[in-house]
């Protein structure tokens, strides 16, 4: 080849693999306006903050420097963090309230992944500040549960409505930037409203889960299957699994095989096959969909250190690869949005062709699972997903 050609070549070559990596290429300034934008329109990932104090946090960051981004949320956790002690005495719901911000603000100072020092303090005091939140939870208590786990242990958090006992769970997992905290947080009173308890896990390769994803780390799932059969205050023959966004993978895995242990699952716009390929990955790593460092972290819950590493590391976790579609499953819905970004459509429909009958909603001018107008996420849990939910776990 002649040095001009190989230069050209070289040159068509960086822009992919550049946006791949940084992208949504954002700079300050279009970040900090997409980001009061959302939480304007209370849209995710900034749904329950508060415009003014959001707008606060946001005026004392001038770059993307994460360590500057951590500090400016925990400052505005800290302020709420200070009034719920000051308030845990003399009025515990005023201080539970005041928990459940410190752990917004904190949180989201450790978004979306802990790529910094300043992220994983962020996410340490996140942490805490829940399981403050939990511990002054009144009328159904929400406990921590840890499990036993390969030397570690599972950290999960258990809600369960005050009837019928013993009680329905749903085993619940979030995805890349979701966390058991914020299943509690979004998911937790439309499951007690529909007579469901659920038991909120990280999925692997995130926050406290024991595991890095891989092939085989659903065991995280099935180990907790295990803890809920030995629970007199859950039905052993009503439990199921949800799995939201990336999270719905692993339910996918579960539905199939622990088949006779669960009864029902749930793909909630989770990845099956198309998603862990690399066209489709060098694709979507460029979707506006996303705030930022959607690279970094969807890397991180591989443990992969670049953008090479992490497209060789996917192909691996296909359910298609795995040979895992044409067998049968347990009762399964699939849903997610037409103009996904993030995940492809085709992985809904891969699936809903294999293996056992399954049911699917699809969203024609839906986003990332499903959401668009009309339908935010919680209206799609409480209008599709718990009635499936429900009629899934029927007493036999």
């Amino acid at each position: 080849m002649s040095p001009l050609k190989l230069l050209i070549g070289v040159l068509l070559a960086i822009p992919v693999l550049v946006s791949a990596q940084i992208a949504p290429a954002r700079t300050w300034t279009e970040l900090r306006e997409a980001e009061q934008d959302r939480v304007n329109r209370n849209a995710y990932p900034l749904t329950g903050y508060n415009k003014d104090e959001v707008r606060d946090v946001l005026s004392r960051i001038s770059s993307l420097d994460r360590d500057e981004w951590a500090r400016s949320w925990i400052i505005q956790g800290d302020i709420h963090a200070a009034q719920a002690r000051a308030d845990q005495q003399k009025d515990p719901a005023k201080a539970r309230a005041a928990y459940l911000n410190a752990f917004r603000y904190y949180s989201f100072g450790a978004w979306p992944t802990q790529n910094a020092e300043g992220k994983r303090q962020a996410l340490r005091l996140a942490n805490e500040a829940f399981r403050a939140y939990a511990r002054t939870s009144a009328a159904h208590p929400v406990e921590v549960i840890r499990i036993p786990f390969e030397g570690k242990e599972i950290i999960g958090y258990l809600q369960l409505p005050a009837t019928p006992r013993p009680a329905p769970v749903v085993i619940t997992t979030g995805g890349l930037d979701v966390y058991k905290e914020g299943v509690v947080e979004i998911l937790g009173e439309s499951y007690l409203a529909a007579g469901l308890g659920y038991l909120a896990l990280d999925m692997p390769g995130t926050n406290e889960s024991p595991v890095m994803a891989d092939v085989g780390s659903e065991r995280v799932f099935s180990r907790a299957i295990d803890y809920l059969l030995t629970r007199k205050d859950i039905d052993p023959k009503r439990i199921a699994m949800l799995g939201a966004s990336w999270g719905g993978h692993w339910s996918a895995r579960i539905g199939i095989l622990e088949k006779d242990r669960i009864r029902a699952a749930v793909n909630w716009g989770g990845p099956v096959d198309g998603y862990f390929q690399r066209d489709w990955q060098l694709k979507a790593l460029g979707t506006r969909e996303y705030l930022f460092d959607l690279f970094e972290a969807r890397a991180a819950v591989y443990g992969a250190k670049d953008l090479e590493s992490f497209l060789q590391y996917g192909p691996r976790m296909s359910l298609k690869t795995a040979n895992l579609l044409d067998r049968p499953s347990a009762p399964m819905l699939l849903l997610n949005g037409e103009k996904d970004t993030q995940v492809p459509i085709e992985d809904l429909y891969v699936m809903l062709r294999s293996g056992s009958v399954k049911e699917a909603w699809v969203n024609p001018q839906g986003a990332h699972i499903g959401r668009g107008p009309g339908w935010p996420d919680l209206k799609i849990f409480r209008e599709v997903v718990a009635p499936w939910l429900v009629r899934a776990l029927k007493p036999q």
